[in-house]
């Protein structure tokens, strides 16, 4: 070969791994060109009346379950916002809360079924929104859970100081803490609250020191919500770490306490409770909760009904398709399908 031939076919090469290097086209290998190994099943009708069925079959029976443990747990729900306001002040709710000397209020609950204990206590607020962004972040983990960061109340403005001194717990979530109390009696028998374990077991050990007391706390111009005992460390405060742990939507309840004796179908409860938290300004609403649970947990029809929605779609496709494939069936892979093999105007 040439000298000339040489160098043209040196130069050629050179060329193409230039251009290959300059190409966007990514480097061959089977994981990129998709030639690996893969499940690709033929959906035959067979198969996805099986599938639909299959679905329905689990479906259903899980949904029917849920739906009766959830019948099967007993609410009494109490809404007192309204009801506690004396006739005179109908019209000036926000008044009554802010200057009324004696919010004491007295109602009577019936119970509807045999409650079985523990019967849990939780107070219900509507339109009170803990999600809104200057609310959450308004408060010091740090000081939550350290005596020597204290004075960490940076992030708890307009509640980070009162007189120079640092607020403890600081921030706007632990100065709104609900303060409405509720004592209850059968027949003139007191039925104790149990408030011990209503919080997390993770918040109390991990997120409250047991060596932080409160300080200054609630002692403003403008008082928020509770008071906190001084001399208790925020671990054993668990109406503040109940209250702390913010929820998610507008609507929601936080437990109150337990109650652990049985009540039996037709007890009248004797609540007497102190109306203090005032949810008239941002026109909320306040409910008193009794409930039991269930192996599911509380009250909740929607997951059964998830579930028997989905199963009985299921169930319903998969018998419109065993009509279809037997009164009109169709062989799988048939040409004559195809559109070009369809008569001019036929279906």
């Amino acid at each position: 070969m040439s000298s000339t031939a040489q160098a043209s076919s040196s130069g050629g090469i050179v060329a193409d791994s230039l251009a290959n290097k300059r190409s966007k086209r990514p480097k061959y290998s089977r994981f990129t060109q998709q030639e690996l190994p893969a499940c690709k099943p033929i959906l035959t009708p067979k198969w996805v009346i099986s599938s639909f069925l299959l679905v329905s079959a689990v479906f259903i029976p899980i949904g029917v379950a849920a739906l009766l443990a959830s019948r099967d747990v007993v609410e009494i729900i109490d809404r007192y916002d309204a009801a506690c306001i004396p006739e005179e002040y109908k019209d000036r709710k926000v008044e009554f809360i802010k200057t009324s000397n004696n919010t004491k209020c007295n109602r009577n609950l019936t119970v509807p079924k045999h409650m079985k204990h523990p019967i849990y206590v939780y107070y219900q607020l509507d339109n009170f929104y803990q999600n809104h962004r200057r609310y959450v972040k308004s408060r010091s983990d740090h000081q939550l859970r350290e005596a020597s960061q204290e004075n960490k109340t940076s992030d708890c403005k307009p509640e980070d100081n009162q007189g120079g001194m640092s607020i403890v717990p600081c921030g706007l979530i632990a100065w709104s803490l609900f303060n409405d109390t509720y004592s209850f009696s059968i027949r003139n028998q007191t039925i104790a609250v149990n408030k011990k374990g209503i919080s997390w077991k993770s918040d109390r050990d991990h997120k409250f020191g047991s060596n932080v007391f409160p300080k200054n706390f609630q002692n403003g111009g403008l008082i928020g919500g509770a008071k906190l005992n001084s001399s208790i460390p925020l671990s054993e405060q668990e109406d503040l770490i109940v209250w702390m742990r913010t929820a998610a939507l507008p609507t929601f309840r936080k437990l109150y306490g337990k109650i652990d004796v049985d009540l039996n179908k037709g007890d009248q409860i004797d609540v007497v409770l102190d109306n203090c938290y005032n949810t008239y300004s941002f026109n909320g609403k306040k409910r008193l909760v009794l409930s039991t649970t269930s192996w599911l947990g509380g009250k909740n029809d929607f997951l059964g009904i998830a579930y028997l929605t989905v199963g009985g779609l299921c169930f319903f496709l998969a018998m419109v398709f065993i009509v279809v494939y037997f009164i009109k069936p169709r062989r799988l892979g048939d040409p004559s399908y195809l559109s070009w093999n369809r008569a001019p105007g036929g279906r």
